[in-house]
């Protein structure tokens, strides 16, 4: 199978291109090398993939049509998995527009080149931002998701709806998947867990928000892979059940669906420094400061669907994925072990 990857250079899109090629697709990634942070990381990542067969890769950005349309009629993908966007919830604060082209513009493209290209199923990275002001716990698919509390949650909110209009009009297969804080080798610089290492390791303070009263459903990056994996092979159909009556805002009489991606288990902001002061052997000189604008207290992922739809379960205790990626940071930076 011919599979489009988007955001290949990324995180999630690095570990999801490595477990399709193993598993002998061929993958074309597209990225557009954003500097958001450290292109390095991103290079280092292709570099990996580029040295398995199967793969292909080409710098485009997703808002430009001309060249994503010419994408589309050359490489003819059966699939597409859209990792591609602008991420990150304080930086939406300071660069609206970001967003706005890469999120909004640029998963419109998407879309259209889609359906044009007649793709048989689109999968596309939504948001547990998108959760916004919702206090009841876990957070379900079923829920009102239209208090958003930021711009990046707001686009990703857009994106589902976007998705759902040409689910509708054009019969387009597509799911949405929220994720859930993912960490991991390979991570993001801008995430926590990665800034807390590298500060941490630095001797220097880590900024600690709302006072330590955090908690994230942290779900490690093989556990998202074989979700996304499972959702690919299974596009949705039309819910014969459904009813505009009792909506569902997570499936339709179109073939949509959303679903949660996380480890379904809420852990302690200072749960995940202590256990990073463990495998780094040195403590963290915390500062503690309040909540962020636009930043959620708490998150917590009610994966009931996805496990009844897929048997997708997350599988890795916070334990043992804070050890791979301080093993992994610890190797890509040459960090030494401290001395035990």
């Amino acid at each position: 199978m011919t599979i489009l990857v988007t955001g290949s250079a990324g995180f999630i899109g690095f570990h999801l291109t490595k477990r399709l090629l193993a598993e002998g697709h061929d993958v074309l990634g597209i990225d557009n090398m954003s500097d958001y942070y450290d292109v390095s990381l991103k290079k280092s990542r292709i570099r990996v993939l580029q040295a398995e067969p199967g793969f292909c890769f080409e710098r485009i950005n997703l808002a430009d049509s001309a060249s994503m349309t010419q994408l589309f009629q050359y490489q003819k993908p059966e699939v597409v998995v859209n990792l591609a966007a602008q991420p990150g919830v304080r930086y939406s604060v300071e660069r609206p527009e970001a967003y706005v082209e890469s999120n909004l513009v640029g998963f419109a493209n998407v879309l259209e080149c889609c359906r044009h290209s007649r793709v048989k199923h689109l999968v596309y990275a939504s948001s547990s931002s998108v959760y916004g002001g919702n206090t009841k716990m876990p957070f379900a698919v079923q829920d009102n998701v239209d208090h958003p509390l930021n711009l990046y949650a707001a686009t990703k909110k857009a994106n589902e709806l976007l998705a759902h209009s040409y689910s509708h009009l054009f019969g387009l297969p597509t799911t949405g998947l929220r994720f859930f804080t993912v960490y991991g080798p390979w991570g993001r610089p801008d995430m926590a867990i990665y800034l807390f290492t590298k500060a941490i390791l630095e001797g220097k303070p880590i900024d600690v928000f709302n006072q330590g009263n955090m908690q994230r459903d942290f779900t490690y990056i093989d556990d998202v892979v074989e979700a996304i994996s499972r959702v690919m092979a299974i596009p949705p159909k039309m819910n014969p059940d459904w009813s505009s009556s009792e909506s569902d805002p997570s499936s339709s009489s179109a073939p949509y669906r959303i679903y949660n991606v996380g480890n379904h288990q809420p852990e302690p902001l200072l749960r995940l420094i202590e256990i990073l002061e463990q495998n780094l052997g040195k403590n963290a000189i915390k500062n503690f400061l309040p909540l962020q604008p636009g930043d959620l207290p708490a998150t917590y992922a009610d994966c009931q669907d996805l496990m009844r739809d897929t048997g997708f379960h997350a599988c890795t205790p916070l334990e043992e994925g804070v050890k791979r990626f301080v093993s992994w940071y610890r190797s890509y930076y040459g960090v030494e072990e401290y001395a035990k």
